[in-house]
C-alpha cells in the first residue's frame, strides 16, 4: 500500500469548517487513514487481507490495549483561524508541528473574537478557571459584549496608528488583546490527536476550545472513521477509575455501602455521572 487514499476525506480538502464568530478549521492534507493503521500494525503489504468488520476490531483492540505507534502513522495537517487566548491553550499541546502566522511580517487583520451572549457569565463560584453554569441576564450580557468590542476597536485603532507612524510592527502589535484571531498550520499523529480531543473536548476545558475540538473530531471521523469510532466508545464515553474508586464500585454493586468519603466520594459519584454529548 504505497499511499491510503480516504475519498470522504479528499472530498473535504480545503472545505473551511466555521468555528465560534469568525473562526474555521481546513483539513488541508492527511497522510493515511484506518487501513494504514491495520497495515501497520500487522507490517504487511498490500490491503484486502482482512474485511472491514475484521479491520475495525483490530483497531479497536490496538486503542483499548493502548498499542499507539499504528495511530501515529496517520498523520493530519490543519489550517486554523483561532482567537490567540484559545491558541494559547492549544500549544500547550506539545506533540505537534506548528506554523502560525507573525505579527512581525505581517499587518494584522481586525479580527476579533466576541462571545454570543448565551456565552457571557460571571466567574464560577466553585471553579477558579472558569466561568458559571448560567448565563448573565441579557442587558448584562449586551454591556459586556459591548465593552469588549469597544476595547478592541481602540486597540486596533492604535495598532494601525503605529504602524502607519513607522514603527517596527513587532512593537506596534504588543498591545493587541487576547481576542484577536491568528492562523495557523497544525500537523498532528492520530494518537496525538486523540489525546487532544480527550483534553479538550471534557467538561472542564473552557467553551472556545470545546468548539474547536468537536470540529477536528466530526473532520478525523472522514479520515479514519474506525479509529474515531473505538476513540468515542473507549475513551470520549469510558470511564477510569482508581484502585479505591473500583473497590467502591464492587461494593455498590454487592449492595454493600460504599467507603469512600469528603472530595474522593464526590470525584467518584461525578464520574458515574459524567458523559460527553458529541
Amino acid at each position: 500500500m504505497a499511499h491510503c487514499v480516504v475519498s470522504a476525506a479528499e472530498d473535504i480538502l480545503d472545505r473551511a469548517w466555521p468555528v465560534l464568530d469568525k473562526g474555521f478549521i481546513r483539513l488541508v492534507d492527511y497522510l493515511g487513514g484506518d487501513a494504514r493503521i491495520v497495515q501497520a500494525a500487522r507490517v504487511s503489504y498490500g490491503e484486502g487481507t482482512k474485511n472491514y468488520r475484521e479491520d475495525a476490531a483490530l483497531i479497536d483492540y490496538l486503542l483499548r490495549h493502548e498499542h499507539t505507534s499504528p495511530f501515529e502513522q496517520v498523520i493530519l495537517t490543519f489550517h486554523i483561524k483561532l482567537p490567540i487566548f484559545v491558541a494559547r491553550q492549544w500549544i500547550r499541546h506539545r506533540t505537534a508541528r506548528v506554523n502560525e502566522i507573525s505579527g512581525r511580517y505581517s499587518i494584522m487583520k481586525d479580527d476579533f473574537y466576541l462571545p454570543a451572549l448565551e456565552d457571557v457569565a460571571a466567574q464560577s463560584e466553585d471553579n477558579k478557571q472558569g466561568r458559571a453554569a448560567e448565563a448573565m441576564e441579557g442587558g448584562k450580557a449586551h454591556a459586556v459584549v459591548a465593552a469588549l468590542e469597544a476595547g478592541q476597536k481602540k486597540a486596533y485603532a492604535e495598532y494601525r496608528d503605529l504602524v502607519d507612524s513607522g514603527l517596527a510592527r513587532e512593537l506596534a502589535r504588543v498591545n493587541l488583546p487576547l481576542a484577536l484571531y491568528t492562523e495557523w498550520y497544525w500537523q498532528i499523529d492520530l494518537h496525538n490527536l486523540f489525546r487532544f480531543l480527550a483534553l479538550r473536548l471534557d467538561s472542564h476545558a473552557q467553551k472556545e476550545i470545546r468548539a474547536y475540538a468537536a470540529v477536528l473530531l466530526e473532520i478525523t471521523r472522514l479520515v479514519a472513521p474506525a479509529a474515531c469510532a473505538s476513540f468515542e466508545n473507549n475513551s470520549l464515553r469510558g470511564i477510569r477509575f482508581s484502585g479505591p474508586e473500583l473497590e467502591e464500585l464492587r461494593l455498590r454493586l454487592a449492595g454493600t455501602p460504599g467507603e469512600l468519603r469528603g472530595k474522593n466520594r464526590e470525584r467518584f459519584e461525578e464520574k458515574l455521572r459524567s458523559g460527553r454529548q458529541l
